[in-house]
């Protein structure tokens, strides 16, 4: 996901909710109703579960009517419910505040059973759906539920940790399309001018990517990759030309990260236009890109190996909490770096890393937070450190162990976590395995730290040896890190050289002798370490 400065400002002072539950989902059946006079929305949700302990009740996420007058109010729960049972099976007794929704069961249950339930509700959205107006006056709705805002206009548990199957059935006015995670496998008109449309994703995925978008589209189809994925093009009518254009290069992209990481693991990928708050939201199978990412310039290359990316990283290999986040957000900005590498060289690489360490040693004047941080507030975590200082990591975890052993090792990690949840101790463990190398110090340093190394390098003349000195103090706070630092070192004579400099003390000294005098260091001149220079000049 990539996320405008606006709609930073605006996430940031929202709270995050999460019921604590005593079931597993399985599957959500959430059929929708939509509607142009009004944006009520007529929900009616079917959900299978496993019950992870004996009791009598579970507790779901669902927005309760805010001080605005929006949010949903539920009519009806049956629990447990009968699929194609009786429809005047006995209504169970639920309570809905403070944006829990605690159902009673007709009947104590025991750990391990699986049961279903039935919600019927409606109401106004005043998050996570995004009932709107595109720029050319056209009526849209797109769900937006990153990090945890589904629970706004379908009950779910709205968290990372909990994957489920899922399938949308949205009746709508028949002027609209609609686009979803999955397949389709059904459109029917309706009487009173409505359509049904049916949407199945299979693959179990946390509700943070699960959506529907809503509205007059333009559809292309822009090719298969491995001639089985399709890939298709949502945007507009109004700039279908510019956007057909802009969007086609979704099929190279998503060529590109199925030979890297490995195979593409849904079936379909659809791009879509949308009013997403973000730049651009990663739904599995169904990306969501901001309005004005439609240029007729192709100038959204970069977003759209991002958000391509998280379809392996963050949809199907997801964090176990927000926490670690990072391994969505690092990972996509690392992998698009190694995408633009591949397209347009190391010059590209270097040119990327070097602005994402700018943006990392700024935020960490602000921020003395770790990468790994457990804040309740999940959108403060939209930071240099999730994003940029993530991609640092990875990088200099390439540079550690070498390309090959690199990208083994992201090939495992995503094999052994596909469809599963991880956390960062888990991607450790895959990369000593693959590199025969201890990462402890590495991982706890660059990602459990809330500051980052500063360096500060003098040299001087030794009149004993006829050599020179050169001295890499570390002046950050807290312990030295662990780390190698490259330098070109210029000499008279227009000779110069690249040394390896190994620091693991607060202050180290090294000899140089036979190679004259010393005019000039460029630190890092290989754009791998992440650090802040401070070159002094020579003593």
């Amino acid at each position: 996901m990539k996320l405008s400065l606006t709609a930073l400002f605006a996430l940031l002072f929202s709270a995050s909710v999460t019921a604590q539950t005593n079931t597993d989902i399985l599957h959500y059946r959430f059929a929708i109703e939509l509607n142009d006079q009004n944006d009520t929305i007529v929900g009616h949700t079917q959900i299978t579960l496993v019950t992870t302990s004996a009791g009598r009740s579970v507790t779901l996420d669902l927005q309760s009517i805010s001080p605005k007058g929006k949010g949903m109010i539920v009519g009806r729960t049956v629990f447990p419910y009968v699929v194609n049972g009786n429809d005047n099976a006995p209504t169970s007794r639920f309570t809905h505040q403070k944006n829990k929704l605690t159902i009673e069961a007709l009947q104590p249950f025991n750990t391990g059973d699986t049961l279903q339930l039935f919600i019927q509700y409606k109401g106004i959205p005043e998050d996570g759906m995004i009932i709107s107006k595109n720029s050319y006056g056209h009526r849209t709705f797109f769900a937006d539920n990153w990090p945890d805002r589904a629970h706004h206009w379908i009950p779910c548990v709205d968290q990372p940790g909990d994957k489920a199957s899922f399938e949308f059935l949205v009746t709508a006015p028949e002027h609209y399309q609609v686009v979803s995670n999955g397949i389709q496998i059904e459109e029917t008109s309706l009487s009173g001018h409505k359509k049904l449309t049916h949407w199945r994703e299979d693959i179990a995925l946390p509700t943070k990517v699960m959506v529907i978008g809503v509205a007059a589209f333009a559809v292309q189809h822009t090719g298969f990759v491995n001639n089985c994925i399709p890939v298709s093009s949502w945007v507009f009518p109004e700039n279908a030309e510019k956007g057909f254009y802009d969007y086609s290069i979704g099929t190279e992209v998503l060529a590109f990260f199925d030979q890297y990481i490995g195979p593409y693991p849904y079936r379909k990928l659809a791009n879509v236009q949308s009013k997403t708050v973000y730049g651009g939201m990663e739904n599995a199978g169904a990306i969501f890109y901001y309005e004005n990412s439609v240029t007729g310039q192709r100038s959204e290359e970069g977003l759209f190996a991002h958000e391509i990316v998280h379809q392996w990283f963050g949809d199907m290999a997801t964090e176990k909490s927000f926490a670690h986040l990072w391994l969505s957000e690092g990972f996509a900005t690392y992998l698009t770096h190694i995408y633009m590498e591949h397209q347009y060289g190391t010059d590209s690489l270097n040119k990327r890393m070097k602005e994402d360490r700018a943006s990392v040693l700024s935020f960490v004047k602000e921020s003395k937070r770790p990468v790994v941080d457990s804040t309740p507030n999940y959108k403060s975590l939209l930071n240099a450190n999730s994003y940029q200082k993530g991609s640092w990591v990875l990088h200099m975890l390439r540079r550690e162990i070498g390309d090959s052993l690199f990208h083994a090792g992201v090939r495992a990690y995503y094999d052994l976590y596909k469809g599963r949840n991880a956390e960062t101790k888990d991607l450790q463990v895959v990369f000593e395995r693959i590199s025969g190398k201890p990462l402890e110090t590495f991982f706890r340093q660059w990602l459990f730290r809330g500051v980052n190394p500063k360096l500060q390098i003098s040299w001087k003349e030794d009149p004993s040896t006829d050599g020179l000195i050169i001295t890499i103090d570390q002046v950050q706070k807290g312990d030295p890190f662990e780390m190698a630092l490259e330098m070109e070192l210029h000499y008279e004579g227009n000779s110069k050289e690249v040394r390896r400099f190994d620091l693991s003390k607060i202050s180290h000294s090294f000899l140089i002798t036979g190679k004259g005098n010393l005019l000039k260091i460029i630190p890092d001149p290989g754009t791998s370490l992440l650090a802040e220079f401070n070159i002094l000049s020579g003593k």
